[in-house]
């Protein structure tokens, strides 16, 4: 596949949600159902998110987020089915790494479900000590001078 047209991009001015929706949704079976409205506020939030396009179409996605030092994790990394293969998933992961944000971050984490073999040959190395998640649920906080204080 002759990819010297497919760019790369770190502008997300112009994503189109309904395409980044479509694109998750065809590759990505842990994120079916993505809303617009929510991935808009997922990338606010993230820095750096990097777009791949051929042409007008999008194909790839990652975004990432970071303390700039210590810090990170790679999020959402999909390359549409038909460009899988040629390099393009490696390169837009060493794309989100390059970025300053990530450049210089002691320790990147990243999770994936059935792609560790991918990411080891980019140099992740596997880690069972140190995963552990919350499902937030709304949670009564007592209040007290402090979370009063916090809350202000």
């Amino acid at each position: 596949m002759d990819c010297s047209h497919i760019q790369f991009c770190a502008d997300t001015s112009g994503i189109d949600l309904n395409q980044l929706v479509d694109l998750f949704d065809v590759s990505a079976f842990w994120a079916l159902g993505r809303r617009p409205a929510d991935l808009q506020v997922a990338i606010a939030n993230s820095c750096p998110v990097i777009t791949v396009w051929d042409g007008d179409r999008l194909i790839g996605f990652a975004r990432a987020t970071s303390d700039g030092v210590y810090r990170a994790t790679i999020w959402d990394v999909v390359m549409h089915p038909e460009y899988q293969g040629a390099g393009l998933g490696r390169l837009l992961v060493e794309t989100v790494l390059s970025h300053p944000k990530m450049s210089r971050v002691e320790r990147v984490y990243l999770m994936t479900t059935h792609q560790q073999q991918f990411y080891e040959r980019i140099g992740f190395q596997r880690n069972s000590t140190t995963t552990m998640i919350l499902y937030n649920q709304a949670i009564e906080i007592p209040k007290t001078p402090a979370t009063t204080a916090v809350s202000q």
